[in-house]
């Protein structure tokens, strides 16, 4: 064992902090930590109003779980811009996610309020059936910065970078990054891969219905990847093909 000269022992002699020194010192890191954190989520905002990203958390998290049986797996992604994503898919995400997308700020407090008396009602009657109450743009939020596990804390951050977002971005850009971020399988992520994947062909070129069915796999993605076009899928996009003709896209 080597011994330190005593004079450098004394220096380096560890803080006689009493229990309340040590928890202060803990709240303060804490809260540094903390700010440290959410200035970098405000850099990334506006890092990537102007940058697009190579990845995101949702596609971090894919990885990780599809590594655990494979650890060679890895995710289809494409980056393709706003101009060559089809209208059709824009308008159709629109009218099946968040029909007010284009007056909202980022947040509809109404809808959060119906899915929560909704889905408290269907927990009641013993229902695993549940409905979202986010925008487009807290689903971003989700997507490209936080985990994909459900808690207050995640939900309230979500909110605070939706009004962000919405702050600094245009709605195109918006929708732009949530096209090419969202998840439309178990290791597809982003619009082309999406229509490369179902329809084998690109998204510029997606027509109505394959636009409306792809809008409708969003809640569950992982879902459909593995059963297909069940009937509730055909149902509703048939609903969603009608909805859509009457949005305008950014």
């Amino acid at each position: 064992m080597v011994m330190l000269p005593f004079t450098l022992r004394r220096h380096l002699k560890w803080p006689n902090w009493n229990k309340r020194q040590w928890l202060r010192n803990l709240l303060v890191a804490g809260v540094l930590f903390f700010v440290l954190y959410e200035l970098s989520l405000v850099a990334r905002v506006f890092w990537y109003q102007h940058f697009n990203p190579s990845s995101s958390a949702f596609m971090r998290a894919a990885i990780k779980d599809l590594r655990r049986d494979d650890p060679t797996a890895s995710i289809v992604h494409q980056w393709v811009d706003y101009t060559d994503i089809s209208p059709n898919l824009v308008r159709a995400v629109i009218a099946s996610e968040d029909a007010n997308f284009l007056q909202h700020n980022g947040v509809e407090w109404d809808a959060i309020r119906d899915a929560w008396a909704y889905n408290r009602a269907q927990a009641d009657q013993g229902s695993s059936r549940r409905r979202g109450g986010s925008t487009i743009t807290q689903q971003l939020a989700k997507n490209l910065f936080l985990s994909p596990k459900r808690s207050y804390a995640r939900k309230a951050q979500e909110l605070f970078l939706a009004y962000l977002i919405e702050l600094v971005m245009s709605k195109e850009r918006i929708i732009e990054l949530y096209l090419n971020v969202a998840q439309w399988g178990q290791r597809h992520f982003g619009a082309e891969a999406a229509a490369q994947r179902y329809f084998q062909r690109s998204a510029a070129n997606l027509g109505p219905q394959q636009a409306a069915q792809l809008a409708v796999m969003l809640p569950n993605p992982r879902y459909y990847d593995t059963h297909g076009v069940t009937p509730y899928l055909r149902q509703r996009t048939q609903t969603i093909a009608q909805r859509m003709r009457l949005v305008s896209a950014p």
